[in-house]
């Protein structure tokens, strides 16, 4: 099964250029690839640079009783990867509007 054989119904409005242009595609999944490569690049910070790796400075630093690089290593790099989660899921969203490709119908509402 062809992928242009359901072109039409992936919703919103049809993409920019139309027709058998794919270079709308090109740009949209460059930066889909480079949105995804800085959310991975300050979840390895936060994950591994400050849970791992940094750990012994941070742990100088005492917020609320428990060292700061504990708390990296055990709780922030969980809440960073949910903050991210939510920042790919807005941003995502944006990048669909802007190149005709949106889930959403007209008025806003989900189908």
């Amino acid at each position: 099964m062809a992928d242009t054989a359901h072109e039409g119904e992936l919703g919103g409005s049809p993409p920019p250029g139309g027709g058998e242009d794919n270079g709308w595609r090109k740009q949209y999944w460059r930066k889909n690839l480079r949105l995804m490569l800085v959310l991975l690049v300050i979840w390895f910070v936060v994950a591994f640079g400050c849970g791992v790796l940094f750990i012994e400075p941070l742990n100088s630093i005492v917020i609320a009783g428990f060292p700061l690089g504990l708390w990296f290593a055990q709780q922030g790099s969980i809440y960073t990867f949910i903050i991210l989660i939510l920042v790919y899921a807005l941003r995502m969203d944006r990048l669909d509007e802007e190149f005709g490709v949106s889930e959403r119908n007209g008025n806003g509402d989900q189908p």
